[in-house]
């Protein structure tokens, strides 16, 4: 499994934003069309139906955002030290995105959950766009992008790439 963008490809599936389990919700990308999934999304869009995919309320990564996360690390431990057994985690559940899927049946916004511990580099984010942006442009172009995504998703072996990697293989996707 590995994040590439906006992108969690686990063994030639793509998902956008991070893999669901159980009924989470989140949202996968197949050759027949794009799928939500969760206990209050669950539903099929066709991708002869869909016009336009977009992301919303992604989190971009900075400065800011990376101290945020060593502190609330920090502050867990601290707190999980001097209460053994206590709250858990302060920081609640991961960050959520918002996939805008066009179609002809209107439009629908769908959840995922954020892979990136402090966000996505800006353009990491700008070539996730672009990605998405291909895959409506019809049925040729989106086959071979996502069969290229899946082949290197079975191909690869270890975790997410390093960032200027990542962002390469977006660029080699987008065409």
């Amino acid at each position: 499994m590995a994040m590439v963008g906006l992108f969690w490809i686990a063994e030639g599936d793509v998902y956008v934003g991070a893999k669901p389990t159980g009924l989470a919700p989140g949202v996968r990308l197949t050759p027949e069309a794009v799928v939500a999934l969760g206990e209050s999304q669950s539903n099929v869009y066709l991708w002869e139906d869909v016009h336009a995919l977009t992301m919303t309320c992604v989190p971009v990564k900075s400065l800011k955002r990376q101290i945020g996360a060593v502190t609330e690390i920090a502050l867990d431990t601290v707190v999980n030290l001097a209460m053994p057994g206590g709250p858990g985690p302060m920081g609640g559940g991961p960050a959520m995105m918002t996939v805008r899927v066009e179609s002809r049946d209107g439009d629908n916004e769908l959840s995922a959950y954020v892979a990136a511990a402090v966000g996505y580099s800006p353009t990491e984010v700008e070539l996730s766009q672009a990605l998405l942006s291909r895959l409506t442009e019809g049925a040729a172009t989106m086959a071979t992008t996502l069969a290229a995504m899946s082949e290197w998703g079975r191909a690869w072996e270890g975790g997410s790439p390093r960032g200027a990697q990542r962002e390469e293989l977006l660029r080699r996707w987008v065409g």
